[in-house]
């Protein structure tokens, strides 16, 4: 079959515009921006089912895998079908699939490299996606929550929510769970007086915030405290910001946060009661240079609870660094 027979241009329709918005949107988050496998730049393909975007060569490997494991579709000449785009939106892209599909890979196994030999990157992506040998086993295997054995980030994610929607309490049916936050420390924090600052930390999600304590006269300042909110079922990101506290006059920010708290929800609600397992890491958050990780933030089962540590750079300021301890807890 010829390239021009296979590929038929997106029609110039209403609808298809509105699709086709929807998937650059979503090709447009710095995530998104490098293949999911090499990291390569500019990736031009997309598994629908796994919901990743893909340089040429990956993109080859994965149509090698079959369709039913890796859907490829081209981000350019393509008709996505209305199901294709949801099922990316819904993952998320990047980010999240590999927080999924690599949240057990080993120092010892690097990813490949946009100049990786083809063998190489054949054996890694069929390690990963075919046998699955970076995704802990438990997500595949069919359970009385009601999970389904897939391929399909997507599909895992749909049967969380229709899990969680069958055990939460009438009066938390709006919220999956709750996030018990331990607001660390700051380090090198911003002058915000005349030679240091007032600082204390406000952290927002939706329509909730928690506030800590203010530590008077410390750039440095150690709270160890631990701030309460539920998160809601179409939860964002958590908004951390640090502000100096002035008595006469507004309070002055010193940086902010955004912290991604998908991988460790997806993966705190895939394995269910944390007390039926062993200590293991079961996902991470990877550090890009378009979010404000200082290194990979890993989610692990620790002594029956779900924890993820967080060192974080505070952004728009020009100093200040800040440690929190994040912990999944159920409503039932």
């Amino acid at each position: 079959m010829s390239t021009a027979n296979r590929y038929q241009p997106i029609k110039s329709t209403k609808p298809v515009i509105g699709k086709a918005r929807k998937l650059k949107d979503l090709m447009l988050k710095s995530d998104n921006r490098v293949c999911a496998d090499c990291s390569a730049p500019d990736p031009k393909w997309a598994s629908s089912n796994i919901g990743v975007f893909l340089c040429l060569k990956c993109g080859d490997v994965h149509r090698a895998l079959g369709p039913d494991i890796s859907n490829i579709l081209s981000v350019t000449l393509d008709d996505w079908s209305d199901s294709d785009i949801d099922s990316m939106v819904e993952v998320g892209g990047n980010s999240y699939a590999n927080s999924i599909y690599e949240a057990f890979l080993p120092k010892d196994y690097p990813k490949p490299k946009q100049d990786s030999p083809m063998e190489y990157r054949t054996q890694f992506i069929r390690a990963k996606y075919e046998t699955q040998d970076f995704l802990k086993p438990s997500l595949r295997i069919t359970s009385k929550a009601g999970f389904e054995s897939t391929n399909s980030v997507k599909s895992v994610d749909s049967s969380f929510s229709s899990a969680s929607r069958n055990r939460v309490p009438e009066d938390t049916r709006d919220f999956v769970g709750q996030l018990n936050i331990t607001v660390v420390k700051g380090s090198q924090l911003a002058v915000r007086d005349m030679l240091t600052s007032d600082p204390y930390v406000v952290l927002t999600l939706g329509e909730q915030k928690a506030q800590t304590t203010v530590k008077a006269s410390d750039l440095n300042p150690i709270w160890n405290e631990v701030l309460e909110l539920k998160v809601p079922r179409n939860f964002g990101p958590l908004k951390l910001e640090v502000y100096d506290h002035d008595t006469f006059s507004a309070d002055d920010i010193m940086g902010e946060a955004e912290i991604d708290l998908q991988p460790m929800i997806t993966a705190a609600m895939a394995f269910g009661d944390p007390s039926r397992h062993a200590d293991m890491q079961i996902g991470r958050w990877f550090m890009t240079k378009d979010n404000c990780l200082l290194n990979d933030s890993i989610v692990n089962i620790s002594s029956g609870r779900v924890i993820q540590e967080v060192f974080l750079k505070l952004q728009n300021v020009e100093s200040g660094e800040m440690e929190l301890e994040l912990e999944w807890a159920r409503l039932d």
